[in-house]
């Protein structure tokens, strides 16, 4: 990546279908918030100038984003009037960045991913582009804005939306993910061509490029080959399937690296919890937060870890641990709870 690329993360939505106190982003997918998850692909791209447009809440979400240690900074939206107009908000942030290139991303997307960040950013400079929609294929598109393509060159003509789409333009299975690349100096040129011409009186970003195609810039798409980055949540149900796709993503990754599951049953990993090849984990076995787990060690069944360091060649069984480190070949439980401790042997309840 180019160090000198920047990245604007939307976050300012309350998310009322959520019926949560919190901002809409700060909701958790495997027990870290959405955001999170941006925010660590955006860091393992390499992207070191972060900008979070907040809104709802506002404090709240700078606390938490704090305590990650997450070297952001800040623009508020008071009134939310729609994806360019949080832009809008950030303007004195694009201004200090006029001369590279913006990543735009939903704070509420959780499965945007590394590959798709590189690959359509290594577009963006190859075909000299002023904007790069990032796209996905699904299934049922239905809800999302179809990319229209020219038939023979395969240019990007235009973003419909459901509503406004014919019944062929509805076939479309190639959709966009509300995530793009922008020259900054374009972006910010175009900012004021902006009508609230619609029913919301909001501003879009999908005007940036319907703008961007009438002054002839150079607008492309990149397509990524999962169709999970587009996946949002708007209420607990969509919620839920984010997390049963990220559940089942993380265990057949393990699976994958070794680590043996031989039943799935209420299984649930964190996305930063590490395990090494060998160890078993059985059902009922809850994991989150930093914990690295070693070789050649028996997890469960019915046990929850959190932020634990374990060596290798533990059984543990039935027990609670939480901020603990545990030493190697260690036998904790059953029915034993251990927190905030170091080289633990077993502490009963």
């Amino acid at each position: 990546m180019d160090k000198r690329s920047c990245c604007l993360v939307l976050a300012a939505g309350e998310g009322t279908r959520m019926r949560s106190e919190a901002p809409k982003v700060l909701c958790e997918v495997l027990f870290k918030p959405m955001i999170g998850w941006v925010l660590d692909t955006v860091k393992n791209c390499g992207i070191k100038n972060t900008c979070v447009v907040t809104g709802y809440k506002s404090e709240v979400l700078k606390d938490y984003l704090s305590s990650q240690d997450n070297e952001c900074e800040f623009a508020y939206q008071e009134e939310r009037k729609g994806t360019a107009h949080a832009v809008m908000t950030a303007l004195n942030f694009l201004q200090r960045y006029i001369n590279t290139d913006i990543l735009i991303l939903g704070g509420d997307s959780p499965f945007i991913d590394e590959k798709t960040v590189k690959e359509s950013y290594k577009l963006h400079l190859e075909k000299g582009n002023s904007a790069t929609i990032i796209t996905a294929m699904v299934e049922n598109p239905l809800g999302y804005g179809r990319i229209l393509r020219n038939q023979i060159t395969e240019k990007v003509e235009a973003i419909i939306e459901e509503k406004d789409a014919s019944l062929n333009q509805k076939k479309v299975k190639e959709v966009n993910s509300g995530m793009y690349w922008f020259k900054v100096r374009d972006l910010i040129d175009s900012l004021g061509d902006i009508s609230e011409e619609n029913a919301q009186k909001e501003y879009y970003l999908t005007s940036i490029i319907k703008i961007f195609i009438e002054k002839n810039l150079k607008v492309s798409a990149y397509k990524s080959l999962s169709s999970d980055i587009v996946l949002g949540a708007n209420d607990c149900s969509q919620l839920q399937t984010l997390n049963e796709i990220a559940r089942k993503n993380i265990i057949y990754n393990f699976l994958n690296e070794g680590v043996n599951i031989p039943c799935l049953d209420g299984v649930m990993i964190g996305k930063d919890v590490k395990i090494d090849p060998s160890t078993t984990i059985l059902p009922n076995t809850i994991l989150s937060g930093k914990t690295n787990i070693g070789k050649n060690c028996i997890v469960g069944p019915c046990c929850e870890i959190i932020d634990c360091t374990i060596g290798d060649g533990c059984d543990i069984k039935f027990s609670f641990c939480k901020k603990s480190s545990i030493s190697e070949n260690r036998v904790i439980g059953p029915f034993e709870s251990i927190t905030n401790r170091c080289n633990a042997f077993s502490v009963s309840i």
